[in-house]
């Protein structure tokens, strides 16, 4: 019988339960107990959601209270110094704390670094390592699940991130070789994998996605070096995992690594087959990802069975295994949750229940089970419903793409020319201030909200209340002293959200929700046809805000990239045309705003550095067109109007040249947390523009103080010229509190005042 095994599973619940509880424990509404029993429900919930649709074998520690890279440091003990008192009295404090940051009775301590997860929209924590440094086991997690999992009933493979890819997604704070370290880790592994086998796991899935990366001999060697010391461990048999892509000019090297197993991507990287089947030495197993653990559409099931058949034709069908691609961290849990969806696009859909199920019917067709067929030819009629539905396909949006040329994507003068205009319409204090754009969006403006949706609070009471909060949020910006205003997005449910909403070709979920970072949870639109804007989407809110206040007030759109990243895109046709066709529809959006008197636009693209390819070869192409689209989107201006850009939590150095093509008047970013690392890109490349730093890292309920702002303000001001330096937040404040985001932002507009009098 063909076996079907899963990589990983959804960790928050259908419903955010885990966010609800996690978000109790930290406002002292829940206890540690509580919090653990509510996750300790959740594994059994999906381990049994998991068998029931199909799979065999069942992940176990894929599951996390934060974030799975974070469980890595915390279990081999990567702890920063200033951290070890708060974890080694209360480890969950001090996991937090790594996650969050933590103020409070005295004790002060940043959150760590946090990043994109390879090119998709999920942000690890990451580990801050040094010379010389030791690692050892706090705890037993992954043994307990795993435990815990058999008592349960299941047949669970732990799953573990392999420890050089641990080692290349952390950073050394001295600088220091992160490969250095390997031989004081692997020691701790080849513990942990002794005590995985005394507790009786058969297998361990052990995850190394960086092979899928352009890796140097340095890190060749590290491999070579890892799987050599922990082949001579008591320990289970080992699936070395990868994912996210083809292991191309690394397959040598993965095949030669001393495992039992190899699972490869055949999603993204299904070119590889035939030179992964050639490699893969005997008996080992190989593991074939055929269902896209990154997206929501149905599997092409007829070509997966080829791929399936073909490689167990060559190997023997006890040597192949089936699974998602990937982890199913980056879908859903459950489509069955979805009532409200039209029937054929739900019919086009697939989330991470469907998938195993999915995989469930390639066995089948593969063991020769007469049920399979029916399954198959279900799957087929429902891609050519998707083929011939003209809910996709619109000529008009195709006539339009056709009459794009250069001039539409170029402003009409070079930013010298328009530095010298905006600065006479702006007419704006050294080192100006502004935020983001979101402010916070408290209770009432979610029951708010939901009260509209469900018809409970009319739209002409909504109005007035979205007013009114608007009209509070102005008033509080001028009272404080900020230069360029927000209207603040108490409209707005989600950055991307909102926008697709109103945009013809997107569809939205009920339940859909992923996993971000924590307990932040979004609901990616979906997108499945051809994208078109039928009316303006932020005008009435900019202009209404416009009408209070004198000072300048911001548009706030997301830029065509990040709307693109952060939806379920589409797999019919070319990223880059769908892109395209959203860049269009928010050209239209900044000209209104023009028309209507709003002269600062800002395009949010804080996925654009998360979009490039995992491979430098294809780097080139992607930033070609995401910069071409960024620019369609806001070249319809005229010269006084300034249009902003933002980029939150991205490394700028390999970037910055297309950075800098976009030409942004302003570009806000992210350098809080990094202590204005961030920042050495912008200084070796010598940006022309303006730049915003941001100082004041709102993914932690950690507030800085005025001093501390300025050091970050001092620290900038050293590398770059005081006429580009705006002053900001690193992000939106939509998660925060008014508490906080009153003395944040006061201290902000005071550090302000501060560098202007010191100049």
């Amino acid at each position: 019988m063909t076996l079907v095994t899963n990589l990983g599973f959804p960790r928050i619940g259908a419903r955010r339960e885990l966010k609800r509880v996690l978000e109790a424990y930290w406002r002292g509404e829940a206890s540690a107990a509580q919090l653990q029993e509510e996750a300790r429900q959740l594994r059994l919930r999906h381990w049994q959601l998991q068998r029931q649709a199909g799979a065999q074998v069942l992940p176990s520690n894929d599951f996390s209270l934060y974030d799975h890279v974070l469980d890595a440091a915390f279990l081999f003990d990567a702890i920063p110094a200033d951290y070890r008192r708060l974890a080694d009295a209360d480890p969950l404090a001090g996991y937090f704390a790594l996650a969050r940051g933590v103020q409070k009775d005295g004790v002060d301590l940043r959150a760590l670094e946090m990043t994109k997860w390879f090119d998709t929209n999920y942000h690890y924590l990451v580990p801050e390592l040094h010379a010389g440094q030791d690692f050892r086991l706090r705890d037993d997690k992954p043994v307990a699940e795993f435990l815990e999992a058999r008592a349960a009933g299941f047949d669970a493979r732990p799953v573990l991130l392999g420890p050089v890819s641990f080692l290349l997604l952390s950073k050394t704070v001295d600088g220091s070789d992160r490969l250095a370290l390997l031989d004081r880790l692997l020691p701790v592994y080849a513990e942990l994998l002794a005590k995985l086998k005394d507790a009786g796991a058969e297998w361990v899935q052990i995850d190394e996605p960086c092979l899928v990366l352009d890796l140097d001999e340095a890190a060749h060697a590290a491999y070579r070096r890892a799987y050599a010391a922990l082949a001579q461990a008591a320990r289970p048999k080992l699936l070395l995992a990868t994912y996210f892509g083809a292991l191309g000019e690394n397959l040598d090297l993965a095949a030669g690594l001393q495992v039992e197993g190899l699972h490869v991507d055949l999603v993204r990287g299904k070119e590889q087959l035939d030179a992964v089947l050639q490699a893969l030495p005997k008996p080992r197993v190989l593991s074939l990802g055929l269902i896209d653990g990154r997206n929501v559409w149905r599997s092409p099931l007829d070509n997966a069975l080829i791929l399936a058949r073909y490689a167990a034709g060559s190997l023997g069908a006890e040597r192949v295994w089936l699974a998602p691609s990937c982890s199913l961290l980056h879908v859903p849990v459950d489509l069955d949750s979805e009532k409200s969806l039209p029937a054929d696009l739900h019919g086009w859909l697939a989330f991470a229940k469907q998938k195993i199920g999915e995989l469930k019917v390639l066995a089948d067709a593969l063991d020769g089970e007469a049920s399979a067929e029916a399954a198959l030819a279900q799957s087929r009629r429902q891609l050519e419903s998707r083929r011939q539905s003209p809910r996709v396909h619109k000529p008009e949006v195709a006539a339009r793409l056709s009459a794009l040329d250069e001039a539409s994507a170029r402003r009409q003068s070079p930013y010298d020319a328009r530095r010298a205009v905006q600065s006479q319409a702006l007419r704006l204090p050294a080192y100006p201030t502004t935020t983001i754009g979101s402010f916070p969006q408290t209770q009432p403006v979610r029951e708010a909200r939901a009260g509209n949706k469900s018809g409970k609070l009319s739209d002409a009471d909504y109005e007035a209340f979205l007013e009114a909060e608007t009209e509070k949020c102005v008033r509080f910006q001028e009272e404080i002293g900020i230069d360029v205003l927000v209207h603040g997005e108490f409209e707005r449910n989600d950055m991307v959200e909102y926008f697709g909403e109103q945009l013809d070709g997107f569809a939205f979920t009920r339940q859909g929700w992923v996993q971000s970072y924590g307990s932040r949870c979004v609901k990616p639109p979906i997108i499945y046809g051809d994208v078109t804007r039928p009316a303006p989407i932020t005008v009435r809110w900019s202009r209404y805000a416009q009408s209070l206040t004198q000072r300048p007030m911001k548009g706030m759109l997301t830029g065509p990239v990040t709307v693109l990243q952060w939806s379920f895109v589409r797999d019919d046709q070319e990223r880059s045309r769908t892109c395209r066709q959203i860049a269009l529809a928010l050209r239209d959006e900044v000209t209104d705003l023009e028309a209507a008197g709003i002269g600062v636009i800002q395009i949010d693209e804080p996925a654009i550095r998360e979009g490039l390819p995992l491979r430098r070869a294809d780097w080139p192409a992607y930033l070609a067109w995401a910069v071409e689209c960024f620019r369609i989107a806001a070249s319809g201006v005229a010269d006084r109007t300034q249009i902003h850009t933002h980029m939150c939590y991205s490394e700028f150095n390999d970037i910055i040249d297309a950075v800098a093509a976009m030409d942004a008047d302003v570009i806000s970013i992210e350098t809080s947390r990094s202590r204005m690392e961030l920042l050495d890109a912008f200084v070796q490349f010598r940006y022309p523009n303006e730049i915003g730093p941001g100082v004041y890292d709102i993914h932690s309920p950690r507030v800085p103080d005025t001093g501390e702002m300025v050091e970050l303000l001092e620290k900038a001001r050293a590398v770059l010229s005081p006429e580009q330096i705006w002053v900001n937040p690193d992000c939106g404040l939509k998660t925060r509190g008014w508490p906080e985001v009153r003395t944040a932002l006061t201290a902000m507009v005071e550090a302000a005042k501060a560098l202007r009098a010191a100049a």
